[in-house]
């Protein structure tokens, strides 16, 4: 198993920040990596976290989004979970 070196809060929220402006050709481990240094370093994800599905970590670059009542319904297109 491969050691990982530690990084300070400050580095590990670059990195998180450096992850996130290139999410398009990232898979769902990828993500799942990055979600879980955020949860080690206790860095809130914020916005960042309607970017990826809850369910399968798939990346919602091309999601079915409607808007109905006042709510803004985002549809996985992998998983087809739902997220309001």
């Amino acid at each position: 198993m491969k050691k990982l070196k530690k990084l300070t809060k400050s580095e590990a929220e670059q990195e998180i920040d450096n992850f996130f402006k290139n999410l398009q050709d990232k898979t769902p481990e990828d993500i799942k990596k990055i979600k879980r240094l955020s949860m080690k370093y206790n860095i809130k994800l914020g916005n960042k976290r309607k970017l990826f599905c809850k369910k399968c970590y798939f990346p919602l670059k091309n999601a079915k989004i409607r808007i109905r009542k006042n709510k803004k319904i985002v549809q996985c297109k992998n998983c087809s979970h739902i997220a309001r």
